[in-house]
């Protein structure tokens, strides 16, 4: 990556982190307290370098940022994870909070839970994919990426009549209310 497109991509995260600050700002309660002074905020969602799995920059560090929880605490979401995460409009998209700190799954992959989906990670697979919703309780329900559905392969797309997820064993649907697991033959 040129300096030119690492100057851009670092300032695209700049700008959001500072949407986010000033989002969360404003959700404040506007009391005069000396300890609710822009420091919270700024504590609430700071960017750091890390070193951690995929999502580096040209440094080779690793991209983090500390999110605060719905309860108050500050999680990290790093790397591939946090790329997604903020493709998908981070704090006030529809992932909203994170909930827990990125786990490890099967296969050394990666997984963050957040109030409105999952991002998993496949070690091998490349792209990190969001699971929400109807497919992701039926996925669940199948065992997950511990099951024989495994990884997410895509995000979720629209489909006539409803939305449907592909994985490393199949692909679920969910149409008219009904969810279905296809295994791959």
């Amino acid at each position: 990556m040129d300096m030119y497109h690492f100057a851009r991509r670092t300032a695209g995260y700049s700008a959001v982190l500072a949407a986010a600050a000033l989002l969360l700002a404003a959700g404040c309660s506007s009391d005069d307290n000396s300890n609710n002074d822009s420091n919270s905020s700024a504590s609430a969602m700071s960017s750091s370098m890390a070193m951690d799995h995929g999502g580096s920059n040209a440094t080779g560090a690793m991209e983090e940022t500390k999110i605060a929880t719905p309860g108050g605490e500050e999680v990290t979401v790093s790397g591939v994870i946090l790329e997604k995460y903020n493709k998908a409009g981070g704090l006030t998209g529809p992932l909203g909070a994170p909930l827990e700190a990125e786990e490890t799954g099967p296969n050394d992959g990666k997984y963050q839970d957040f109030t409105g989906g999952t991002i998993y990670w496949a070690k091998d697979g490349g792209d990190p994919y969001i699971v929400w919703g109807e497919i992701r309780k039926t996925w669940e329900d199948n065992g997950g990426a511990n099951g024989k559905l495994g990884y997410p392969t895509s995000d979720e797309k629209d489909i006539t009549g409803g939305k449907e997820s592909e994985f490393t064993g199949g692909k679920i649907t969910w149409v008219d209310n009904q969810t279905t697991v296809t295994p791959t033959s």
